[in-house]
């Protein structure tokens, strides 16, 4: 009795577990998209934007987009830590959400507010505002430290949701949908950022080809919280 005790304390009933199933799948999903869509739909033509607004280098801006994709590819460590030791992984998808939505309004704020003086003994562009660069370089931080927290924990945090301990087919397959339909939109995710939103900012300017990603981001933030009673 006592070893048959031990083993079902080892492997608990699906029964028992509080995972929220399919039903938070479509808005974890959703959340995928828009958030993608955003992020990868500033990173295709960022090059332009530096060299044609600030008048970089095409070798200082390729630097620059270095450093930033480095660092986007680097802090997701510190996210998956952060979301295993302490807060989980909803306050940290959450959290990311928050600040690389800020991030991208700063970006578009960027394409807003003047980026020279001008004077008229000034022929063409004169001296840069102090303030631009630190506010664009202000903005790659905060949409870095945002992927930080998402990237590591969106697919985990979606198949968190369906019982990995119920080994029947039924639910194995039902975690195959769930990594399938993850991947194809990812894949569709970034077609569209590379198609559609760099057209976008192609016909109708930065200020309004940022102001979409904006508006993705603000999407998929409201979407993943609005999911949240049913994880």
């Amino acid at each position: 009795m006592e070893v048959s005790a031990a083993m079902e304390e080892a492997h608990p009933k699906a029964s028992t577990s509080k995972k929220g199933g399919l039903r938070t799948i479509p808005f974890i999903i959703s959340n995928e998209i828009f958030e993608k869509v955003a992020t990868f739909g500033l990173h295709a033509n960022m090059i332009l934007y530096l060299t044609e607004r600030y008048h970089m280098s095409n070798a200082l801006a390729t630097v620059v987009l270095y450093i930033w994709n480095a660092l986007s590819n680097f802090l997701p460590i510190f996210g998956a830590v952060l979301a295993d030791a302490r807060l989980g992984r909803f306050r940290v998808i959450a959290l990311g959400s928050v600040v690389s939505l800020l991030g991208m309004c700063l970006l578009c704020l960027t394409a807003i507010l003047p980026a020279f003086k001008r004077t008229p003994e000034c022929a063409g562009d004169c001296s840069l505002v102090p303030w631009q660069l630190p506010l664009l370089f202000t903005s790659f931080a905060l949409m870095s430290l945002g992927s930080g927290g998402i990237r590591p924990c969106a697919l985990a945090f979606g198949a968190d949701q369906l019982d990995k301990r119920d080994r029947s087919a039924r639910n194995v397959r039902r975690l195959q949908t769930f990594f399938n339909w993850y991947y194809t939109v990812l894949g569709l995710s970034i077609v569209v950022a590379a198609t559609v939103i760099v057209y976008i900012q192609q016909a109708k300017g930065w200020v309004v080809g940022f102001a979409v990603p904006v508006l993705f981001m603000v999407t998929a933030l409201v979407l993943f919280l609005v999911g949240s009673p049913c994880t």
